[in-house]
């Protein structure tokens, strides 16, 4: 029996089970796994990159106890690093859009986070964007440590030196496709380098919500102009150095809608209460699952948990207002 006490929260990170989804696999003739990645302390497979990237930097001399890490999130990698932080004797300054679900928000601050919310309207290029308010601040103040998970590579290390080993222990070397959310694309990139060094037969697959600017970068090398959407944590409206899209073998691109209505199904079909980026891997686990129409162990990933998402997307209000029921 496998010793599970720990000296901290922070030791708890990570040896997330891999469940098949008999449920949802019913009727293919490809398999469906995923990885439990909510049963991180956390709620969310970020803890991962939190701890990583925070240690990495502490063996480095770049952080010492009483420094103020800065990073913008869509909540998850907020929350970790928030863990990390209280544990470690941190401060944390997080700079997260104002449409973020109303319990990531309620988290952070409990856990003493110093929350910056940015106005989710605002283009990509406006100095007080999401995607520029915590640049410019690193910039004006040094004091500031911006972890920066969107182009910092420690990201995809973490997945690289945990996330992929386990699943290729896990599933006995057993995998045929690995299929996930590309949000800073460290999970997939990184996992799917090492699961690619240990077989190369095995094709990654990434999916990108519509309005996002990989899918059509990875397949057009064309950069759109990116569009309003509302699944959090994934996508992006810059190409970013993490998202190392050479390594995927094909995208898929989905809508709101599909990645929120097959979250409810998860919960529905496997008692597993997900988030919208969930919903939207196992919708491209079942697609693709469809597509090859063979026998396959298809591995993909519970992000994070539904809980976070009372306000939202398990909330018929705020769908009828986003004309998402």
């Amino acid at each position: 029996m496998r010793n599970n006490r720990y000296e901290s929260i922070i030791d708890a990170i990570g040896r997330t089970p891999i469940v098949k989804l008999g449920n949802i696999s019913k009727g293919l003739k490809a398999t469906i796994w995923a990885k439990m990645e909510f049963m991180n302390p956390g709620g969310s497979i970020k803890d991962r990159i939190a701890k990583y990237m925070i240690e990495k930097a502490e063996l480095e001399g770049k952080i010492k106890p009483g420094d103020t890490i800065l990073e913008n999130s869509s909540g998850n990698t907020a929350m970790g690093l928030a863990i990390i932080c209280r544990q470690k004797g941190y401060k944390l300054k997080i700079v997260i859009r104002n449409t973020t679900s109303k319990e990531k928000i309620k988290m952070l601050e409990v856990l003493g986070v110093d929350v910056v919310k940015v106005d989710a309207s605002l283009p990509p290029e406006h100095p007080e964007s999401y995607n520029q308010y915590a640049v410019n601040l690193a910039k004006k103040d040094p004091s500031l440590y911006y972890i920066d998970q969107h182009n910092n590579l420690d990201n995809n290390e973490s997945h690289y030196m945990t996330t992929g080993p386990e699943i290729w222990e896990q599933m006995e070397g057993k995998i045929d496709y690995f299929i996930a959310a590309v949000g800073t694309g460290g999970t997939l990139c990184g996992a799917g380098k090492y699961l690619k060094e240990k077989n190369s037969n095995i094709k990654l697959i990434g999916l990108d919500p519509v309005g996002s600017v990989f899918y059509d970068w990875f397949k057009h090398k064309k950069m759109i102009t990116p569009s309003h959407y509302l699944v959090e944590g994934m996508g992006d409206e810059f190409l970013i150095k993490t998202a190392q899209l050479e390594i995927l073998d094909d995208m898929m691109k989905v809508e709101d809608k599909k990645a929120f209505g097959w979250a409810k199904k998860i919960a529905f079909e496997e008692g597993i209460l997900a988030g919208g980026s969930s919903g939207a891997n196992i919708y491209g686990a079942v697609q693709l699952a469809r597509e090859i129409d063979r026998e396959a162990n298809i591995v993909t990933l519970i992000c994070d948990s539904g809980y976070k998402y009372f306000s939202t997307i398990y909330n018929d209000d705020w769908l009828a207002e986003n004309n998402l029921l």
